[in-house]
């Protein structure tokens, strides 16, 4: 949807990758995601399945593909649904299975209604299935339950037939956490329009307004400059409210003399922007406020530093905590040595109880393991992943300055682990405290 030019993703070359992983004794199972509707009929604007879409970019409800290539015949087969012109009169037209395999490259498509009747057939003689439970599809799961049964039964009468069943994202995961070209360029470009909402929603903060204003024009201008819509759930967290993690009310007026937490991020042809920025409504920082912004700023900085190809993923929030414990001591939000609060995570976590980064992509938390059983997950260039430290203060918090209760703080940046370092896609948008001083009510 967007007007960008981006390139085209390599649909054929990830599926070779897929397909070598799961060599001549498995097969893959991957289901569109369910269509919502809310109350008894209306329906809400679809989003793709995000493995479906990385292997196939197709956006069509109700899909099934099947890749096994032990089944020479037909390795990737594809099950959509048909052509039904009245209820493509309301929710527009559907492309039926045979447009549909030819526009994913399937060697096969079916009606989805042969689901069940096929489905035991293409993967007859493969042992292992890889398939992602709880995927919204209650037929599909129906479906594979029922043909790891005639599996057992297979093998109990030939020694071969499928009996085993293995989360898809083992296979899946380890692939998509590594960002090739064509993703990347698009996290590029989700970075840029999330941005340019932030400039929007910058503009409208002032005292009195709603935060629900700020909302409408972060997503407004997502929309205008061809995003599909918000990554998740806009956060406008003004005073108190950025103390709750996931706030997404948005129902308060802002009042002169506080801070508001936005996160937010736009997503574009399936790839998602995540930002966080901290914002004085009146348009300048206080003395405590800008302190705070500080000693976030300072993590935040420390934890892209650490960012590089090589160094485990943990060494990065470690590396965010140490320089918050060191702002906190010298803040007065803690006492003592930094050492040694560092060993008691229960002394800094009241004000900082969550994690550093996370990975990004096609989902907003996007799959891959943070740790390994043999060893730590080592960052790896094409990984991209968030860097958002962040201090919260309740408003009834004991034992702080009262100045600094019902404050949050959080900033946040998308980052991609590049050959020699990082490379901040996010780094169009202000985040020093003058210059995002100067966003605000523009």
């Amino acid at each position: 949807m967007t007007e960008r030019a981006l390139p085209s993703p390599d649909y054929v070359a990830r599926r070779t990758a897929i397909m070598d992983r799961l060599g001549g004794d498995a097969a893959l199972i991957v289901p569109a995601a369910p269509e919502v509707v809310i109350g008894r009929d209306l329906d809400v604007r679809y989003r793709p399945a995000p493995d479906l879409l990385y292997l196939t970019g197709l956006h069509e409800p109700e899909a099934v593909a099947v890749f096994c290539p032990a089944n020479v015949e037909s390795p990737f087969t594809l099950f959509a649904r048909q052509r039904d012109p009245e209820r493509e009169r309301w929710t527009g037209p559907r492309l039926g299975p045979e447009a549909a395999g030819e526009l994913a490259g399937a060697t096969a498509a079916h009606p989805i209604q042969a689901l069940e009747e096929k489905l035991f057939d293409l993967v007859k003689d493969v042992d292992t299935i890889y398939f992602r439970l709880d995927c919204g599809r209650p037929e599909v799961e129906r479906a594979v339950m029922r043909l790891l049964m005639r599996g057992r039964q297979r093998r109990q009468r030939t020694g071969m037939g499928p009996v085993r069943l293995v989360d898809a994202g083992v296979i899946m995961d380890e692939i998509r956490l590594v960002k090739d070209d064509a993703e990347i360029a698009m996290l590029r470009a989700a970075a840029s329009v999330s941005a340019e909402g932030f400039r929007a929603g910058a503009a409208a903060i002032r005292p009195g307004a709603g935060e629900w204003v700020v909302e409408a024009a972060i997503e407004g201008a997502f929309r205008s400059r061809g995003a599909y819509g918000p990554a998740f759930a806009t956060i406008v967290a003004s005073a108190n409210n950025a103390t709750v993690l996931h706030y997404i009310d948005n129902s308060r007026t802002m009042q002169a003399g506080e801070l508001v937490l936005i996160d937010a991020g736009a997503q574009v042809d399936g790839y998602n922007g995540d930002i966080s920025r901290t914002y004085p409504v009146s348009g300048t920082f206080t003395g405590v406020q800008r302190e705070l912004y500080e000693v976030v700023l300072a993590a935040h900085d420390a934890a892209i530093s650490a960012v590089r190809p090589g160094i485990a993923f943990d060494e990065v929030h470690r590396a965010a905590v140490a320089a918050l414990v060191t702002g906190m001591i010298a803040a007065g939000l803690l006492d003592g040595d930094g050492d040694t609060i560092l060993e008691q995570e229960e002394r800094y976590r009241p004000f900082y109880p969550h994690r550093t980064s996370h990975w990004l992509g096609l989902d907003v938390h996007d799959v891959g393991d943070y740790a390994l059983v043999d060893g730590p997950r080592l960052l790896r260039p094409g990984m991209v992943l968030t860097i958002e430290p962040g201090l919260y203060i309740p408003a009834d918090q004991e034992g702080v300055p009262g100045a600094m209760r019902g404050m949050g703080i959080r900033l946040e940046d998308d980052v991609l682990v590049t050959e020699s370092g990082a490379e901040i896609l996010t780094a169009e948008l202000p985040i020093r405290p003058d210059d995002v001083e100067a966003m605000v009510g523009r």
